[in-house]
């Protein structure tokens, strides 16, 4: 039987409560916003986590809701809510449910010029998947569920709600209040939709005739926590694995059948290898851009299934053979039932003949001695050192592609979160992942490009002690952005070019030391494994500065 309701007098305390009982320990927020009620949440266990930036805070709340899989919350001032709104382009990018609390408009006020406030709330209508005015104080108990509702269900996504007042003042109100937590909103998936049996059984057969198919494996199978029967269903069928880049480690990469990241991101292997298939098997993608080399891998053309919680997913890119709408642990698991067994040698032994290749491609880098450091070689090292439960948080861009390819997550526990497309996200997104996990092993790697967005933010580390262990491969520049320059000045950049993409040498880990961090300068390969082991059992927040040879340049697709 349900404990009665809690019963409170005040809006500020409701807010508390409410945040208390759909389980979040940290919220990340720029002050001051709603000030009664982070009093309130004093002596509730709920830490309030004061970043330097909107964007920041709002990456700090990305990052918690991707690894507790369940509701991140930032909070700001209406003077900074448009920088919260922008911090939220990676949430919804990448599905990860944050509820963003910020101030506004009160309705007496509007039109007339109010002290810093510019009506803000439409900025959230692209970023969310739910925007709404708290008008009223009694409104805010209702809105407040259903920002937690439509977070987790289906597709995660963030939220908005917009306290009146330029500091959510307008929000506080007494009266009597029942706290009613909805358990099933503090995580996700929060349902889990059946599929069709109709469905299955049309999959079954175009797979079981299928002579070359593939998977291509997304966030979906994380999200859903489906990665055992993911490895079950392919071991049945004799089916290879890729992943997108959210997908990467979907089931261990050491596995013979997993061939890596697909797409822009991904390996020339995976890639000609996906190219082709006589059938694709989406499972929990949204075949966006980045996974497919722009809708050309798989060709356009090829055979498709897809699974996706999402109705509407289903078919937008590619279409299907054979649409599947449910939860993809779930689903899988029905599917499993309904497959015969399927043997696949040759295919599997191409998959596995195309990977070594491309591994041997890499092996001299992988082992280099070379300084400045080869990049390979950093990856290699991380790759060797994470322990089993240890979680990479990536940047995008070359950090993203180096990270994606070059490091391998095959020790119990390891997880992959990445950065869904704005360069900055890691660092502060790491601290997010550290307050969710503080008893896993957390390495942020970024570059030196990324990094300097919110170096700033190393302070807030330090003041909270959130001990994440921070990777700069610092190749003293913005690398990715050269070969667009070059092909500009017609193939050799000339007279103030470099400026626009090469940095002033820095020395970042002397940074990290004068702001209270652990910094370690690393500029020699057989330098890194002793430092990553000197910074994880600092259980301080610590940054290796590893100087890399800055010609040292992935390959992309």
């Amino acid at each position: 039987m349900e404990a009665e309701p809690k019963k409170v007098t005040n809006t500020a305390q409701f807010f508390a409560e409410t945040v208390s009982g759909y389980g979040i320990t940290h919220l990340f927020m720029v002050p001051a916003i709603f000030h009664s009620a982070m009093a309130a949440m004093e002596d509730l266990g709920i830490r309030r986590v004061t970043a330097h930036h909107e964007v920041a805070a709002a990456y700090m709340a990305d990052g918690y809701a991707r690894a507790s899989k369940g509701p991140g919350l930032c909070m700001g001032q209406s003077v900074g809510s448009a920088n919260l709104a922008a911090g939220l382009r990676d949430a919804y990018l990448s599905s990860s449910p944050v509820v963003c609390v910020s101030g506004g408009p009160q309705p007496e006020s509007r039109y007339k010029y109010l002290y810093q406030v510019v009506d803000d709330f439409s900025m959230y209508e692209p970023v969310t998947k739910f925007n709404a005015m708290v008008e009223h104080p009694d409104r805010l108990p209702d809105l407040l569920r259903q920002a937690f509702r439509v977070a987790v269900t289906g597709t995660p996504g963030p939220v908005h709600l917009e306290l009146p007042g330029r500091l959510g003042e307008g929000a506080n109100g007494d009266g009597d209040f029942d706290v009613i937590i909805e358990k099933r909103f503090s995580h996700f998936p929060a349902y889990r939709p059946e599929p069709e049996l109709d469905s299955l059984r049309e999959a079954a057969a175009l797979l079981a005739s299928a002579k070359k198919p593939v998977i291509v494996a997304g966030g979906g199978i994380h999200a859903s926590g489906a990665s055992a029967e993911l490895q079950k269903l392919a071991e049945k069928l004799s089916i290879p694995v890729a992943t997108s880049p959210t997908g990467k480690a979907a089931i261990p990469e050491n596995h013979p059948l997993n061939i890596g990241m697909v797409g822009n991101y991904g390996r020339w292997s995976t890639n000609a290898f996906v190219e082709e298939a006589d059938l694709v098997f989406f499972i929990g993608t949204r075949t966006g851009g980045l996974t497919t080399k722009n809708w050309m891998t798989p060709m356009p053309g090829t055979p498709v299934i897809q699974l996706d919680i999402e109705a509407e997913a289903v078919g937008r890119n590619y279409p299907v053979k054979v649409g599947i709408v449910g939860d993809a642990k779930v689903s899988l698991a029905r599917l499993i039932e309904v497959v015969q067994p399927g043997s696949r040698t040759e295919w599997v032994k191409k998959a596995q003949a195309g990977l070594a290749a491309w591994k041997a491609e890499k092996a001299p880098n992988l082992a280099s001695d070379a300084a400045p450091i080869q990049v390979e070689r950093l990856c290699k090292e991380i790759t060797e050192f994470l322990p089993e439960g240890g979680v990479v948080v990536s940047d995008t861009g070359h950090a993203a592609i180096w990270s994606g390819t070059m490091i391998d997550l095959n020790k119990p526990g390891q997880r992959y979160i990445r950065c869904a497309g704005h360069l900055g996200w890691a660092f502060p997104a790491s601290l997010g992942v550290k307050c969710a996990l503080p008893d896993k092993p957390v390495v942020c790697f970024t570059g030196d490009g990324g990094f300097y967005y919110h170096l700033s933010e190393l302070e807030t580390a330090a003041r909270f002690n959130i001990p994440t262990v921070v990777v700069v491969n610092n190749n003293g520049a913005l690398q990715q952005v050269k070969n667009g320059f070059d092909r500009a000045y017609g193939g050799t950049q000339r007279g103030r070019a470099h400026e626009m993409w090469v940095f002033e040498p820095g020395n970042l880990a002397a940074v990290a030391r004068d702001m209270g961090c652990v910094g370690i300068r690393v500029e020699k390969p057989e330098q890194i494994r002793p430092a990553l082991e000197e910074a994880l059992a600092s259980k301080r927040p610590a940054l290796l500065d590893v100087v890399t040879d800055i010609k040292s340049h992935p390959q992309v697709w």
